[in-house]
């Protein structure tokens, strides 16, 4: 019986490909990509001669049935998106929704996505986090922030080199300037970096040192009131 399956894609190093992934892509008989150029180039330096097909959010909601039913007559597809793990932050989940409303299997390969090496290596705890992925723009962004400034669990966001100057001011405007943040750009790749401190002193260091690459915000939940430790 034929399948979906969700396969991780590097984040930058192009050596955190899995073996299980490089079977799958070269055995599916089509692939799902956010962006086929880019797919191109890693399929290109796998070795892997196979038929792409535009799959993003612009055109999600059109295809989703149609690739369901190609599923459901008995070929096999994946699912890629440019960098990471398909459904975080990215295409994915309309199609995976689709999928299993019509009984079609569903199987999703580990693999890279940005926000867990972020996490870890921050230092704040992380048995207990929340995912908040990209911030809204513009509208309820604001609203959004505020319904988590009590929030005691560390939180990941991810932003854009254009953003986190602006993002980090509004952390300070809502969480504190104290509160602590962990900082990483450019996760797996030459100039990888994480910046740890407050949020006043990260604000401080991206706003002398331009901000370049994709970015993941580690903020450390809010502290507990001794009060509460003692229920």
């Amino acid at each position: 019986m034929a399948k979906l399956y969700i396969v991780p894609t590097p984040i930058g190093n192009l050596d955190d490909i899995t073996l299980r992934a490089v079977n799958v892509l070269r055995t599916v008989d089509f692939i799902l990509a956010e962006d086929t150029r880019t797919t191109s180039f890693l399929l290109k330096h796998l070795g892997i001669e196979k038929k792409l097909r535009s799959h993003h959010k612009f055109n999600e909601h059109a295809t989703v049935e149609l690739v369901a039913g190609e599923i459901a007559a008995g070929r096999d597809a994946a699912l890629v998106s440019d960098a990471g793990t398909p459904g975080i932050s990215d295409p994915g989940f309309l199609l995976v929704r689709t999928c299993v409303g019509a009984g079609i299997e569903v199987e999703t390969l580990p693999g890279a996505t940005a926000f867990v090496p972020a996490l870890v290596q921050s230092g704040f705890p992380c048995d207990r986090f929340c995912f908040e992925g990209f911030l809204p723009q513009k509208k309820g962004r604001t609203k959004h922030l505020l319904a988590l400034a009590e929030e005691e669990r560390t939180m990941v966001f991810y932003e854009s080199p254009y953003r986190v100057v602006r993002c980090l001011e509004q952390f300070a405007e809502v969480f504190g300037p104290d509160r602590a943040v962990s900082v990483s750009r450019e996760l797996t790749k030459k100039f990888e970096q994480t910046v740890r401190g407050s949020v006043a002193e990260v604000l401080g260091h991206f706003r002398a040192t331009e901000p370049r690459g994709e970015f993941v915000i580690v903020v450390a939940g809010k502290p507990k009131s001794r009060n509460t430790d003692k229920l």
